[in-house]
């Protein structure tokens, strides 16, 4: 698989932000909103390419840009490249917040993030801006996260842990869970070897095989907390499912869902969800071993 890296910028002014349309490029993309920035020509520096974009094809000047994200991304246009998204937040120099379009775009909005209407979005815009609001969301509730923490652990049965994993993406793949009660007592683990599959496949087995096994324990209120801000946003209806190939999976989870009273999906960093990544790679080590031996 190559990879490339590409960088966006998240320009705000008054609380909202800036979208540029797409008049140039392939046809998944054309007419749709991102986020200013693009590729990295060879040898750049990801800041000097963030200021190349802004000036060429914005006509905007920065003073200040911070690193806020680095993302992987494969383009559904063609599943070879994977992209290392490099994203900062940037404050613009005094008296210059009108853009100045370059060819490539046609229309530029300032939008607040709950106003933005997700169709209207590049793929990877949309991963982008789910991370925001997301980060946003944790921002508001840092102060008092200890006791909404206490309060969901005390208004749920179980606190679920689950994960997904693809060597290759697609690969080989496995998914994992680990089912915990208020007292961070193990009811239940285990993981599943899937075949070959996207990591965003496994990611939505997790989820799926957790709830199977929640509903057999006679589970009724659960929490979630998953690594994947994509399964997240979308299971919290952030945005839609563009991929068919999740509807399916998607559609057993919500079908699965309707046996519970409360189900409940937040995200964290990957390093508070390495019990369920070890079931996933327990079965995918598990896996390798049989097909070694065979």
């Amino acid at each position: 698989m190559n990879q490339r890296i590409a960088v966006r910028a998240i320009i705000k002014n008054n609380d909202k932000m800036l979208l540029v349309r797409r008049s140039t490029g392939r046809e998944s993309i054309l007419g749709l909103y991102e986020l200013p920035g693009g590729k990295l020509a060879y040898g750049e520096q990801p800041e000097d390419a963030l200021r190349r974009y802004l000036h060429d094809d914005n006509g905007l000047h920065i003073e200040r840009a911070t690193l806020f994200d680095v993302v992987t991304y494969i383009d559904r246009d063609d599943r070879n490249i994977q992209y290392a998204v490099i994203t900062y937040t940037v404050t613009l120099a005094d008296g210059h917040y009108e853009p100045k379009l370059s060819g490539n775009y046609d229309h530029y909005i300032w939008q607040s993030l709950t106003d933005i209407q997700q169709n209207s979005l590049t793929d990877l815009t949309q991963l982008l801006l789910g991370i925001i609001h997301q980060d946003q969301i944790t921002d508001k509730v840092t102060e008092i996260s200890k006791s909404n923490d206490d309060k969901i652990a005390t208004n749920v049965d179980a606190i679920i842990y689950a994960d997904g994993g693809s060597r290759g993406n697609p690969g080989p793949s496995a998914s994992g869970y680990i089912i915990m009660n208020n007292t961070q007592q193990v009811l239940a683990q285990g993981g599943q070897y899937l075949g070959i599959t996207t990591n965003n496949q496994a990611e939505y087995h997790g989820v799926r095989l957790a709830l199977e096994k929640a509903q057999e324990l006679g589970l009724k209120r659960v929490d979630f907390r998953l690594d994947s801000m994509l399964v997240v946003n979308q299971m919290n209806g952030i945005y839609t499912i563009k991929n068919r190939e999740l509807w399916p999976i998607n559609e057993r989870i919500r079908d699965l869902i309707k046996n519970f009273d409360k189900v409940t999906f937040r995200h964290v960093a990957r390093e508070l969800n390495q019990l369920a990544d070890g079931e996933v790679n327990k079965a995918l080590d598990a896996h390798a071993h049989f097909e070694g031996s065979v």
